[in-house]
């Protein structure tokens, strides 16, 4: 088996997204007020933790294909 490099990213930024977002919903809502109220920490959190979750899925689907011998 190969190194799949979408594995340790994908687990780095599901990591830090989770971080991010949990740190955004136990921060106080006056600290979003030079953001116009939006909860950057939050939203960016999300994102970032929605990215790290299509890496690890590719990361996955290949290492699946490759065990069952190279089909999709």
């Amino acid at each position: 088996m190969t190194f799949d490099l979408r594995l340790p990213i994908g687990l780095l930024f599901s990591l830090l997204g989770l971080l991010l977002s949990v740190f955004g919903l136990l921060t106080p809502a006056e600290l979003y007020r030079t953001s116009l109220g939006l909860n950057m920490n939050l939203w960016w959190g999300l994102v970032i933790l929605a990215f790290g979750a299509v890496m690890l899925t590719f990361a996955l689907r290949a290492r699946r294909a490759a065990s069952a011998g190279g089909r999709p």
